[in-house]
């Protein structure tokens, strides 16, 4: 580039002008029905808008041996995959007579991800403080310290007592093992950086999310400046579109120049 030469308007014209081309078709699904990503200009604007709640949050993780190659790959996959405890229940009832939620536990799908109804109590147990929980013959009996809750209260318990977090990691909504070229990979609906990063089977050093404000939380500015450039860049690219590495690199660093993530909005 000669000294003097706008580059901040060539870039801008040179990501516009195909990206105004670009089909307008947001959704593409992940080999299944079940999981969709944004793609197109929606995801280009998300990411260059530095957007903090992303439409569709996703990871992809990889494995180190011998679990890339398949080993408890579904086992791995039901671990990660945040269950709750109305995913498990085959029905959640209130007793009122006895100011108390009653939960049957389904034996089947417990045995699916691999938990007893005492760990389930043990899991339930780190998540709730104010009510005593008890494990009966047939069901899971929560009841209310204070005595004196009105029925309204009981039933908003119930509500929240269904969404407790029994098992898997806060956020992943969906989890889908796909082959890639020789490997296993998990691609999943929702993110967890931090806490997919520390379990001790995770390839750390390829393992990404597409949440660029998240990733400069736990890898740092320099991490999500590559982001930026390689999301923006999957996009166009799957568009089978052509625009210079370097426009996007120039954008990328006007965004993170302060030394955080800022929108070019």
């Amino acid at each position: 580039v000669r000294p003097g030469e706008s580059v901040g308007l060539v870039a801008a014209e040179s990501i516009g002008e195909p990206g105004t081309q670009m089909t307008l078709n947001t959704f593409h699904f992940a080999g299944v029905s079940e999981m969709n990503i944004t793609m197109g200009l929606p995801r280009i604007i998300e990411v260059l808008d530095g957007r903090k709640k992303l439409s569709t949050p996703m990871m992809d993780i990889y494995f180190k041996k011998p679990y890339s190659q398949g080993q408890d790959i579904k086992k791995i996959a039901l671990s990660i995959k945040e269950t709750h405890l109305e995913d498990v229940a085959a029905e959640i009832s209130i007793n009122l007579a006895d100011n108390r939620i009653e939960v049957v536990p389904d034996t089947g799908k417990l045995s699916e991800i691999g938990m007893t109804p005492a760990g389930l109590i043990s899991a339930i147990k780190s998540e709730t403080k104010s009510m005593s929980v008890d494990l009966r013959k047939e069901f899971i009996s929560f009841r209310v310290k204070n005595k004196e809750e009105s029925v309204h209260e009981i039933f908003k318990l119930k509500e929240k007592i269904k969404g407790i977090t029994i098992k898997g990691i806060k956020g992943i909504s969906q989890v889908l093992p796909v082959k890639r070229d020789n490997e296993f990979v998990i691609i999943t609906a929702g993110s967890n950086l931090k806490k997919i990063l520390a379990l001790p089977y995770v390839d750390e050093t390829r393992t990404i999310g597409n949440d660029i404000f998240e990733i400069e939380a736990v890898l740092g500015i320099e991490a999500a400046r590559q982001a930026i450039i390689s999301e923006v860049y999957k996009v166009i690219e799957n568009q089978g579109l052509n625009v210079d590495i370097r426009h996007l690199m120039l954008v990328a660093d006007t965004m993170c120049s302060s030394g955080r993530v800022q929108g070019i909005t």
